[in-house]
């Protein structure tokens, strides 16, 4: 909408309102008399108005669809709200309520954002995308809500998840809200309960098959390529059987990048990196134990595996050094059902014939004879980190690293106040969803969360910044490093894993410079200087204030 708009347009249109902050010269030019109340407020007095508005709401569900109501109505103050609050606001807008509001999608459902692309419309598929609100696009994150979070299925529910990862993007990258667009990809859904639900406002059909599927997303991607060649398309929660083979087949086609796999892999190596440093061990003399078999664990896995040679091991020897169960037990190289990229992580079937098992070796028999040093779960199985496991662990270890990473809360392998209790106090913890504070001695440690809000915001902003037409590994790889190297661990042993929240929009601006650095080096990026590339990140940085006005929050 241009800037030119008047009257009641220009005051609905949620990206240029200012709602009551319109000054009484700009009601008179803009044809707004009459359309507002007398009293002409600030955003910081907006800002405070809607804080106290939202911390009256009942639960958190509420909140989540009093900021998404805030969003629709005015863009600028809901990002200077969360700017204000962005630890209070975080576990609202995206994860852990996010997944109850996917789970509730078409009962709260109240203004479309984003674009809803069905399989019945798979051959109108460039007409859908020319009628996206926006021109000029910078980032996409796209969807088929076959695996959100760790619910499973949700169908169309699952567009919630692109509108909280976007508005993250704009929040802690600085990514302009009007050039980004979350889109669902609704290939139908396997869910029952859905299907069965008078309210669901999906295709009312079970998922096409892998065949159709595949043809689908080629379909797809080329109508963003011809229409937004230059744009970054960001995967989401897409199911472990497509994930990866998504990811493959564009990687070197288009600027793209799946969060899932690459976003949580570079978040929990960054936290590993402060990890080991405190436990005064490197990765590369650890043994790991992930819990998962997934997309998501297994791309963990890969980048570890990557800093474990960059440590000095062959590949062979870091793969030595890894140990991946899944839901049967162990991957095992005499296994049958493994993906390609699981048979990679494959522990040679007589490492643990002489272990005296009689079936297949589970999490615990690992445990107990492998000297575990870093364990992870990205298993989605809630309370798999039992009492017995971790006293085995933390007997072996003096500083256990610990990270239970399933979302949401409810699905943690176990929870940070036990994993302390148990190991006295010595684990090294980070999850991946928010929990209070341990308290130990009279003192308050603070949880570090390995959410990818860490990564994504600030690769969005590096590739829009850099002018980047791939998203490389040593991107990826880099963001991890710079992220790690700015652990309060590192200082203070007491210190969560990761920075604090408030912290986080700097730390992005941090990131994106080096991996625009890295874009460069890779020459997937235009030639430019350090200081160049500094200059545009902060020329492309957009933050939440009114044109025309001295309201913009602390940088």
């Amino acid at each position: 909408m241009s800037d030119q708009t008047r009257g009641e347009a220009r005051l609905l249109d949620a990206l240029t309102t200012k709602g009551t902050a319109f000054t009484e010269q700009e009601r008179r030019e803009l044809g707004l008399l009459g359309l507002l109340p007398t009293a002409v407020k600030t955003l910081d007095e907006q800002a405070e108005h809607c804080w106290r508005e939202f911390c009256s709401r009942r639960d958190d569900l509420d909140k989540h669809i009093y900021l998404r109501a805030l969003q629709d109505r005015n863009e600028t103050l809901f990002y200077r709200v969360l700017h204000d609050h962005i630890r209070e606001s975080l576990p609202i807008v995206y994860t852990p309520t996010v997944g109850e509001a996917c789970q509730r999608f078409s009962e709260i459902y109240r203004r479309p954002r984003g674009l809803f692309i069905s399989y019945p419309d798979h051959d109108r598929l460039d007409e859908i995308l020319s009628n996206r609100p926006r021109r000029d696009v910078d980032v996409i994150v796209v969807t088929d809500g076959q695996r959100i979070l760790g619910l499973g299925d949700q169908g169309i529910g699952g567009m919630g998840i692109p509108i909280g990862k976007l508005s993250l993007y704009t929040l802690i990258g600085g990514i302009d809200p009007a050039r980004t667009l979350p889109i669902v990809l609704d290939v139908g859904t396997d869910n029952v309960e859905l299907l069965d639900d008078p309210l669901y406002l999906g295709w009312r059909h079970r998922r096409i098959a892998d065949d159709e599927y595949y043809a689908f997303i080629d379909t797809f991607v080329s109508a963003v390529q011809q229409q937004l060649p230059d744009v970054l398309l960001q995967w989401e929660d897409f199911a472990t059987a497509h994930a990866q083979p998504i990811l493959d087949r564009y990687r070197d086609r288009l600027l793209t990048f799946n969060d899932d796999i690459q976003g949580t892999a570079a978040v929990t190596l960054g936290a590993l990196h402060g990890a080991a440093k405190v436990a005064g061990r490197p990765l590369s003399e650890q043994q790991v134990v992930m819990l998962g078999a997934g997309s998501a664990g297994i791309g963990v896995l890969d980048m570890i595996r990557r800093e474990m040679v960059n440590e000095g091991l062959s590949e062979e020897d870091a793969r030595q050094r890894i140990w991946v169960v899944d839901v049967i037990g162990l991957l095992t190289d005499d296994r049958a059902d493994l993906t390609d990229g699981q048979r990679d992580f494959a522990q040679p079937a007589g490492r643990v014939a002489g272990w005296g098992l009689k079936g297949r070796a589970q999490l615990k028999d690992v445990v107990h004879n492998v000297d575990v040093g870093v364990l992870l779960g990205l298993s989605t199985a809630a309370g798999a980190f039992t009492e017995d496991i971790v006293r085995e662990m933390a007997g072996k270890t003096q500083r256990p690293i610990i990270f239970p990473l399933s979302n949401p809360t409810s699905r943690a392998e176990a929870h940070p106040a036990e994993l302390d209790r148990w190991t006295d106090g010595r684990a090294l913890i980070a999850t991946g969803s928010p929990f209070a504070p341990v308290e130990r001695d009279g003192t308050t440690r603070p949880i570090a969360q390995c959410n990818n809000v860490y990564i994504f915001p600030a690769v969005g902003l590096a590739v829009t910044a850099a002018q980047a037409t791939r998203v490389t590994d040593d991107m990826m790889r880099v963001a991890a490093a710079t992220l790690g190297d700015l652990s309060p661990a590192l200082n203070d042993p007491d210190k969560p894993l990761l920075p604090e929240w408030a912290d986080v929009p700097d730390v992005a601006v941090r990131i994106a410079h080096a991996v625009a650095k890295q874009a460069v080096a890779d020459g997937v990026a235009p030639e430019r200087r350090d200081q160049e590339l500094a200059q545009r990140i902060t020329q492309v940085r957009w933050t939440p204030k009114y044109p025309g006005t001295a309201d913009e929050p602390d940088q």
